[in-house]
């Protein structure tokens, strides 16, 4: 039996990020807006809160659980602290959902209005590379474990059911320094190596975190070679920064981004599952709760996931305030179990419920325990099922 797998039961867990307290934002705001705070005050706010936030996963039912992303204000300003080589273009235009904006533009002026960027508690400023890049990262990496894993100790959750979310290499910023992508994404992966290492030595799961791949299948401007060709770097690159770790200490989470839209521009699964499959992990979770996607579990009548390896499909989702049916979540779980088998099936959330430190996240805070608590009713319901 493989870590990761089920012994006797469908185990729960989700994707990392959860909507942070509001007296916890207010002084990340104040840091990062260059107010006065007390460093101090900030600590002992972020590990208190950590130790809530993971105590009231356990009591929603999560068995895997994690810190929530507290201490990353947001995916650039954790790429600037943690590595050396890049800097902000605040001038610097991001496009997000390029095709799907393009489709529906007042629907998204209004959305990214409202939500995404609405509530942050600073501004989405991309980052690019301008030279060579090198780890920094560790004092505040080994601060994230620290207050996780006390926070778990107190829970009552061993370290091998504690996972600690990293980047994968193709989220880190845009290169302006190496000579081609191939040799910036395995200088990215050499250094991620470091963070990832250092959160397997100390016992805890590694999360990859990988929203980007599905992103080259609707890239503008890439022929199908080279779709393939780059799948095919991040897939290298990915594994170059797991040199060391054991597969079954890692977990692989791929998505299409916190987005609420209607979703027409998106990779299927079955563009991406060949690829998701070669990275050298324990597990691989993917969105499987939203109407976009939820058909997508007949993909595994005929594609053949390895031994020892664990689907996490979503079984709830992040892009609805709906608190899914325990019934349906039961199905859900059910039918991956029948065809991969119920030791590989470990129930999750389609993507984490806040794409930054936000004081008004897509799904509301109180939505998203009780979104929990139902998946935990689903698992117990498909565990009866399939342990009858």
């Amino acid at each position: 039996m493989a870590l990761q797998q089920n012994s006797d039961h469908i185990q729960t867990t989700h994707i990392g990020s959860l909507p942070r307290p509001h007296a916890l934002l207010d002084i990340l705001k104040a840091k990062y807006s260059g107010q006065p705070y007390d460093e101090g005050k900030l600590a002992a706010v972020l590990s208190q809160s950590v130790a809530d936030c993971v105590r009231r996963q356990v009591a929603c039912g999560i068995e895997i659980v994690t810190d929530g992303e507290f201490s990353k204000p947001g995916f650039f300003t954790y790429i600037r602290e943690r590595f050396d080589g890049f800097e902000a273009r605040p001038n610097q235009k991001l496009v997000l959902f390029a095709q799907e904006v393009a489709a529906f533009p007042e629907y998204y002026a209004q959305y990214f209005k409202e939500a995404m960027m609405g509530g942050a508690i600073l501004p989405l400023i991309p980052v690019v590379c301008t030279g060579p890049v090198k780890y920094k990262g560790e004092a505040k990496l080994q601060a994230d474990i620290a207050n996780l894993r006390a926070a778990a100790k107190a829970a009552g959750v061993p370290d091998d059911h504690v996972f600690l979310p990293a980047t994968a290499p193709s989220g880190v910023g845009i290169n302006e320094y190496y000579k081609s992508e191939e040799e910036y994404f395995h200088a990215l992966a050499a250094e991620l190596n470091k963070e990832y290492r250092g959160i397997a030595a100390a016992g805890l799961l590694v999360q990859v975190d990988d929203p980007f791949l599905p992103d080259i299948f609707f890239e503008p401007g890439l022929d199908d070679a080279q779709k393939k060709r780059r799948a095919e770097i991040y897939v290298e690159a990915t594994n170059r920064a797991l040199d060391g770790i054991p597969a079954e200490r890692v977990r692989f989470h791929t998505c299409y981004g916190i987005n609420e839209g209607p979703r027409l521009y998106e990779a299927a699964l079955s563009d991406i599952i060949a690829y998701v499959l070669k990275i050298n992990a324990g597990s691989y979770s993917f969105e499987a709760a939203n109407p976009r996607h939820e058909h997508e579990y007949h993909l595994f009548e005929r594609v053949k996931v390895p031994d020892g390896k664990v689907l996490c499909p979503g079984v709830i989702t992040h892009a609805s305030n709906i608190v899914e049916h325990p019934e349906l979540i039961a199905e859900r779980i059910v039918r991956f179990a029948r065809l991969v088998g119920r030791e590989n099936v470990m129930a999750g959330a389609d993507c984490g419920f806040s794409s930054q430190a936000l004081y008004r996240t897509e799904v509301h805070h109180s939505v998203v325990w009780e979104k929990f608590k139902a998946m935990r009713q689903g698992a117990d319901l498909a565990t009866r099922m399939l342990w009858p």
